[in-house]
């Protein structure tokens, strides 16, 4: 991983590691598999960070430029997904 994720300066430390987290675990969908409770709980918490679907659609365009992993598809295949199930996205 030789990349930084995105951020909003105006955050607080708690906020940042949280946001970040949730990037981890789209990283963790593509890489090897991640339980839907784990992304949904780290998606929920990224949507208090970032109510605004605009910021949210900047920061994981960014994200996705520099990761080439995709928040938008694995959020919705996680979506999809039945409670228990693994997501677990193509590269």
């Amino acid at each position: 991983m030789e990349y930084s994720y995105p951020f909003s300066p105006d955050w607080t430390t708690e906020e940042v590691i949280d946001a970040v987290r949730f990037f981890e675990m789209i990283e963790r969908a593509y890489e090897k598999g991640v339980k839907k409770e784990e992304l949904l709980t780290a998606y929920r918490r990224f949507k208090e960070i970032v109510p605004s679907k605009a910021e949210e659609k900047k920061l994981c365009s960014e994200f996705e430029e520099v990761s080439g992993y995709s928040s938008y598809h694995a959020v919705q295949k996680m979506k999809a997904a039945q409670e228990g199930e693994r997501i677990q996205m193509d590269k």
